[in-house]
């Protein structure tokens, strides 16, 4: 339970802070050190798409020693997809799209994050020509179970950036997340033009913008990335004014 206070809410911060610095700090000497490494770092993340438009805010933080009372109405059951994707200089792997077997559209638990690393991202970087390639992960629940940190060690063995990982991924950084600061904004600028009233035909807008983004965008992603290390040290943690990044 959190009891809300202004110190609180001051010692979160400082918490925040001081686990996004060592990140930036351990990125930077890694990369100072490995030629490239971070074009070799897959970028993952999940994002809900809802029929209607409307913009999931689960990533938007606000700090404030003032509660302050923030209100969004949405609808009780809006019609969404959810789908998983992950990022790097040399591509997109995915999207793919959390669905049962009947093909019904579901959100992502433990065992279905699970499925899509044994049944789809593990198998599909077989497709890929790149060496040691290290993967990222929010510290999400359904991606930081004992069985779920096993499987990707498997894989990736001490190059996995998670919580419980080898590397440590610091909460609440969904601005040096691209996906967060770059994909999704992206996608969602486009996908419903055409006032999509079909989940079907929302998914087909998804996935054909997802294939037209250009190597060379991602490319200048990737090199913000690494700017944004740069923020995050000089300002020592705190979050990134989002008016800085530019294609």
């Amino acid at each position: 339970m959190f009891l809300y206070s202004k110190y609180n809410v001051v010692a979160l911060h400082f918490k925040y802070d001081q686990a996004r610095s060592r990140f930036a700090e351990w990125a930077q000497n890694e990369i100072a050190v490995v030629l490239n490494l971070h074009k070799r770092i897959l970028f993952s993340d999940e994002a809900h798409f809802w029929l209607n438009g409307y913009v999931d805010k689960q990533n938007c933080r606000i700090w404030s020693e003032a509660n302050p009372q923030v209100y969004v109405e949405t609808p009780l059951h809006p019609e969404k997809l959810t789908i998983w994707c992950a990022l790097w200089a040399g591509g997109i792997i995915g999207p793919y799209f959390f669905k049962t077997d009947e093909g019904h559209n579901v959100t992502v638990n433990g065992d279905r994050y699970r499925a899509i690393n044994t049944n789809f991202f593990i198998p599909e970087l077989n497709n890929h020509d790149v060496q040691q390639l290290w993967f990222q992960q929010d510290g999400e629940t359904c991606h930081t179970a004992r069985a779920t940190i096993d499987l990707l060690k498997d894989t990736f063995g001490e190059s996995l950036i998670s919580r419980f990982g080898p590397v440590n991924w610091p909460p609440r950084s969904c601005d040096l997340t691209p996906l967060d600061y770059f994909l999704w904004g992206y996608v969602k600028s486009l996908v419903y033009d055409d006032k999509p009233q079909m989940l079907d035909h929302l998914e087909d807008n998804i996935r054909r913008v997802i294939a037209d983004i250009r190597p060379r965008m991602l490319e200048k992603v990737i090199e913000h990335w690494t700017s944004r290390l740069d923020y995050i040290r000089d300002g020592r943690g705190s979050h990134l004014p989002e008016i800085i990044f530019k294609m």
